[in-house]
């Protein structure tokens, strides 16, 4: 997979494509991530990406010539260019599954008051990472860098790390615990030590639905509840302390 980033900051980027999995995933060539300098396809004496609004108002607004001769310099027949702007549609993880199945991903990175609406002739789509304004949208492009990129294979060391996590199924994830079994007042679920694997799972389940009613109640609608495997599995009347969902708190 390649993702071609166009900004005005490609340092910006720098310590993104060298650190954690990205970095592994780069040096192993199993993702190209390039960033390109806008102002390279300027063509006036100053480098000029920017100028002011017709019709006036507040601040600059970012030029149609140089943006569309960089998305026409990088663009191929299979590439989808994408515009981060606060006006596109709002990032999931199923938008994010459906980026990370395509080869080549274009990301251009808007500025100051916006981008010539004229632009949108070369842009396949507009996309946001949440209800709120950044100062450009480079910190945009770095959240869609991370999130495609740990999706395609080899980037992430367990694979398996992926299908229970937060939005994979439609719920939040269930709470995670590890060493030591005690901390202060504060003691991991009996359940999770019981060893008795469907009646973890259950409890996961219960879990990751109490805290997505608790948290994102509309993410309700449409997700499944899980269901255990096996009737064999234990009822909460036969073991209410291994099936019930459970939270830390004080010893008792």
């Amino acid at each position: 997979m390649r993702i071609d980033v166009l900004t005005l900051f490609p340092g910006y980027f720098d310590g993104l494509l060298q650190a954690s999995l990205l970095g592994k995933a780069i040096s192993r060539g199993d993702l190209e991530i390039r960033a390109h300098q806008l102002r390279d396809w300027a063509t006036d004496r100053h480098l000029s990406v920017d100028d002011s609004p017709y019709g006036g108002g507040h601040g600059m607004v970012m030029k149609v010539e140089p943006l569309v001769a960089a998305l026409e310099a990088l663009a191929r027949p299979e590439t989808h260019r994408i515009l981060l702007s606060a006006r596109g549609r709002r990032l999931t993880q199923a938008g994010v599954q459906a980026l990370a199945g395509r080869p080549h991903l274009l990301l251009v990175c808007g500025r100051y008051e916006g981008v010539d609406e004229r632009v949108g002739g070369w842009i396949d789509e507009e996309l946001c990472i949440g209800d709120y304004v950044l100062s450009g949208g480079e910190a945009a492009a770095a959240v869609v860098i991370d999130a495609v990129a740990r999706l395609r294979p080899g980037v992430m060391g367990n694979p398996g790390s992926l299908e229970s996590e937060s939005f994979s199924a439609g719920l939040l994830e269930y709470p995670q615990y590890t060493r030591p079994e005690r901390f202060r007042d504060l003691a991991v679920p009996p359940v999770l030590l019981s060893g008795n694997h469907l009646a973890i799972e259950r409890w996961r389940g219960e879990e990751a639905v109490r805290i997505t009613r608790e948290r994102r109640a509309d993410l309700l609608d449409t997700a499944p509840v899980p269901q255990p495997h096996s009737e064999d599995a234990p009822r909460r009347d036969e073991n209410p302390d291994a099936a019930a969902p459970l939270r830390p708190g004080p010893s008792r």
